[in-house]
């Protein structure tokens, strides 16, 4: 839930309209009464007191622009410099309704595009010759980028550009008057993206650049927008399974949905950029500089048809090397976002210890159900009272809750799954606009469950996951390990306005203790290695958002960790963590496969010259084989001969058709070993059992079960 907001706010790279009509778009009665309806209750509700000044006037055009060409890559220096203009009067116009600057800006951009897009075309249609062979560097750090002084500057600019596209394709095996066609096609059908806008989509652009000076998760959704938002909340969407967002030109997948068909297929990754779409063996369709709804509508199908993507690898982004994979659409059922529990030995210098993990993907409710007062609705809890019951009778020494990739869901869950297992006390506070503080979300009832706990985080969990983790974390019931969470503590709701709906903050979570789960989000007790670039990922590398801040701590009891000493205790777990980061060799895997994955991160432009990029390419698959030859060799395996034999032994299969569905079965289990197929949750069960041991925790069975020899 926490990221689909971001699936249809029009806020995107190309949107216009004809340009023989241009001209006569201007903003309607309609829009100007509803622009400003959105300003009143921004300024009257929103949690962010900002005043519409010419403070804000000046951020206003700025944020503007950038959305509508945030890689500068049309508009010229000429062009902001005309702009300004209207740096300190927006705010003025705004008050009165009037809306002329946002279509005249957009005019502009929309002149400059088309007429880009034409010369892009031509050139392409030319005899112009790519010279492969010269040392040359596309930028492609959008943050650094200016504006292109002149039309010279930018014929350059996207000389290269082209040239950097026309490689990319070659070096997957395009041959290059297919690779011509291709980008000719994708410029033209960015042509027709143009073509297509109109003055809704301009005043959807024009109001989200300004909601997104209050904070990321305020914005406008066009009556348009809004259907397609509702189409994406409901059950019977039928896709693939991931969240999307746009980023510069490319469709970015930000989060897999547990349970969905491409967590199923395990091929695609977040971080994965989507550059085609293709229905089951029709052609391919270029997408790059795509609207994000109309991406999202490509991959949207029928139930068990296949779909094909194109997509950069996140782990080999800067090489240029893609790869297409194939995915059967399906229903994203409940039951397949329903909590989940497995048992997993752990046997370390600790001891011996049977631990059951209960993974909870999202804090779900069903809301219909409870209404029509169906005594078998499914929610969160009591699921997991289920779980916690079955594993309790398979006498497990200790519990992990794996939140890894929880984006949130039901707040009223994350209370009462807290309330199994902390006795009566405060769980939430929560502070509005008005600044009063709620603190009406408690546990009611005695701890459920008493054993030892541990809590699995990373930066995309977040929300109502925070919350628990956090309630959990201050009341000292348990250890929190991980990664940083998300860092999203604020709460939306969604207001009408003459045309559409605008979505704005009005209120903040604050822990028990007082802190803010906003920006901050829960840092853990126990830091593992983590994909996630906390400056990349998560609500502090977001614009605008709101800041990390506290209020006064609410009374609620402490179980210091079974009495154990804080600080020593998470000393030595730490100690003995980072002995096994050091040693064992699949966590040793995983610690150098991110330093590289962020080494690589650092590259700010690429070389067009193709023997340096397939020197590059082949130099970065060597790497990783070698990292994959270390481990195996460590773990007494045989190493892979070469790049060709690891993949063929590890690629999923990824060339599936229609006939290919009914065989298909997607619940094939990974038969790997635990601390191969996910050293982190392996890692968390040493943890637990080291922190067992070093607690007065009673074991159910240790006394019990022989040791292993």
């Amino acid at each position: 839930m926490l990221f689909l907001q971001r699936l249809f706010i029009a806020v995107l790279l190309l949107v216009s309209i004809q340009s023989n009509v241009i001209a006569d778009i201007a903003f309607t009665e309609n829009q100007s009464k509803t622009a400003l309806e959105i300003i009143d209750k921004l300024t009257t509700k929103h949690y962010r007191k900002q005043p519409i000044d010419d403070e804000l006037s000046k951020n206003l055009l700025n944020q503007y622009v950038d959305q509508l060409d945030p890689a500068k890559s049309y508009l010229l220096k000429s062009d902001i410099e005309e702009f300004q203009q209207w740096e300190t009067t927006l705010d003025d116009m705004l008050k009165k309704g009037e809306l002329s600057p946002g279509y005249k800006i957009y005019n502009r951009y929309y002149q400059r595009a088309m007429n880009r897009l034409d010369s892009n075309i031509k050139l392409l249609e030319s005899d112009f010759k790519f010279d492969l062979s010269k040392d040359e560097y596309l930028p492609f750090d959008v943050e650094s980028n200016q504006w292109p002084a002149t039309v010279e500057d930018a014929d350059d600019y996207w000389r290269k550009r082209i040239k950097e596209a026309f490689l990319r394709l070659k070096l997957n095996d395009k041959e290059p008057d297919a690779a011509r066609e291709l980008l000719i096609k994708r410029y033209t059908n960015l042509k027709k993206q143009l073509t297509q806008r109109d003055g809704q989509d301009i005043f959807q652009v024009y109001m989200n650049a300004l909601a997104s000076l209050y904070d990321p998760h305020t914005s406008y959704f066009s009556p348009r927008s809004m259907e397609n938002f509702q189409i994406a909340m409901s059950l019977s969407l039928t896709g693939i399974g991931a969240v999307l967002q746009l980023e510069d030109e490319h469709t970015k997948i930000v989060r897999v949905v547990p349970g969905g068909p491409a967590d199923k297929h395990g091929i695609l990754k977040a971080g994965d950029k989507i550059v085609a779409v293709a229905q089951n063996k029709e052609e391919m369709v270029d997408v790059i500089g795509w609207r994000l709804d109309d991406v999202v509508e490509l991959i949207r199908g029928e139930k068990d048809s296949v779909v094909r993507l194109e997509i950069i690898p996140s782990k080999g982004d800067s090489a240029g090397v893609s790869r297409e994979i194939s995915i059967v659409r399906d229903k994203i059922q409940l039951e397949e976002q329903a909590a989940k529990s497995e048992v997993i030995e752990v046997n370390n210098e600790s001891g011996n210890y049977k631990l059951g993990v209960i993974s909870i993907p999202t804090f779900y409710f069903d809301v219909e159900a409870y209404y029509n007062r169906d005594p078998d609705f499914k929610s969160t809890t009591k699921d997991v009272v289920k779980l916690l019951e079955e594993l309790r009778a398979e006498e497990v020494d200790g519990i992990i809750l794996d939140l890894r990739n929880n984006g949130g869901g039901f707040l009223q869950e994350a209370t009462t799954l807290t309330d199994l297992f902390i006795d009566p006390g405060p769980i939430v506070q929560v502070r509005h606009s008005d600044q009063y503080v709620s603190r009406n979300y408690r546990s009611r009832a005695n701890a459920y469950y008493k054993g030892p706990l541990m809590v699995l985080i990373n930066r995309l969990s977040a929300s109502a996951s925070e919350i628990f983790a956090g309630a959990i974390q201050d009341y000292g019931r348990g250890l929190v390990v991980g990664g940083q969470s998300f860092g999203k503590g604020t709460v939306q709701v969604q207001l009408p306005v003459q045309e559409g709906q605008i979505k704005l903050t009005e209120s903040k979570f604050y822990r028990v203790s007082g802190t803010s789960t906003q920006h901050q989000g829960v840092i853990p007790d126990i830091s593992l290695p983590s994909i996630y670039d906390a400056d990349k990922v998560g609500e502090s590398s977001e614009e605008n958002a709101l800041p990390w801040d506290k209020i006064p701590a609410v009374p609620h009891r402490k179980y210091n960790l079974n009495q154990a000493p804080l600080i020593a205790l998470k000393d030595t777990l730490n100690a003995r963590h980072q002995q096994r980061l050091d040693k064992d060799p699949d966590l040793v895997y995983l610690k150098d496969e991110l330093a590289l994955l962020k080494q690589r991160q650092e590259i700010k432009e690429l070389s067009l010259n193709e023997e340096k990029r397939r020197a590059e390419t082949k130099e970065y698959d060597n790497t990783l084989l070698s990292l994959e030859n270390k481990r195996r060799i460590a773990k007494q395996l045989p190493a892979y001969a070469s790049v060709e034999e690891w993949r063929k032994q590890t690629a999923p299969d990824e060339s599936l058709d229609e006939g290919a569905v009914e065989e298909l079965d997607q619940s094939e289990e990974d038969t790997r070993i635990l601390s191969e197929k996910d050293p982190i949750l392996y890692e968390v069960g040493n943890i637990l059992a080291d922190y067992m041991a070093l607690t007065s925790f009673p074991l159910r069975r240790q006394a019990q079960r022989p040791q292993q020899q």
